[in-house]
């Protein structure tokens, strides 16, 4: 049985790794191993050019790099933080967006529905009976795709 526990990497070993993780890197998500594969090419040719590196500070250089481009990364890349969604209406509830407008009844409500103008079309809206067309009214819901609206 071979004896493992003299065995010490040569550079090609730190490179192939390298090599390795970048490959995997390409068909999984994230972006972490890619540095992991660059920390193992640079171990490698650290070690091409001090062969007498021992398995030990070959281990402690790849951590270090490892870690250090990891971090320098995350900072590059903004630090991993979630950014706030832009001001403005839900993407699935552009409509809220007319919440307060003031608008003009094309037709009266009548049973609780009516008709509005609202920049270029016409909205169905709902609303207490009695207001007349021409009236205005102030949007205060949205209901689908139909506005909810009280006299201003």
């Amino acid at each position: 049985m071979p004896d493992f526990t003299a065995w010490t990497p040569h550079a090609w070993h730190w490179w192939a790794a390298g090599v390795a993780l970048a490959l995997v890197e390409m068909v999984t998500p994230g972006f972490g191993l890619l540095w992991l594969g660059v920390a193992a090419v640079l171990v490698g040719t650290a070690l091409f050019l001090f062969p007498a590196l021992a398995l030990a500070g070959q281990a402690v250089l790849f951590a270090v790099l490892a870690a250090g481009l990891l971090l320098a990364t995350r900072r590059w890349l903004g630090g991993g933080r979630i950014e706030e969604a832009p001001a403005g209406p839900p993407l699935n509830a552009r409509a809220s967006q007319y919440v307060g407008r003031v608008l003009t009844l094309e037709t009266p409500i009548t049973n609780g529905q009516g008709r509005a103008r609202l920049d270029d079309g016409a909205w169905i809206v709902y609303g207490p009976d009695g207001l007349a067309a021409g009236a205005t009214v102030r949007v205060v819901g949205v209901d689908g795709t139909a506005l909810r609206v009280e006299a201003a």
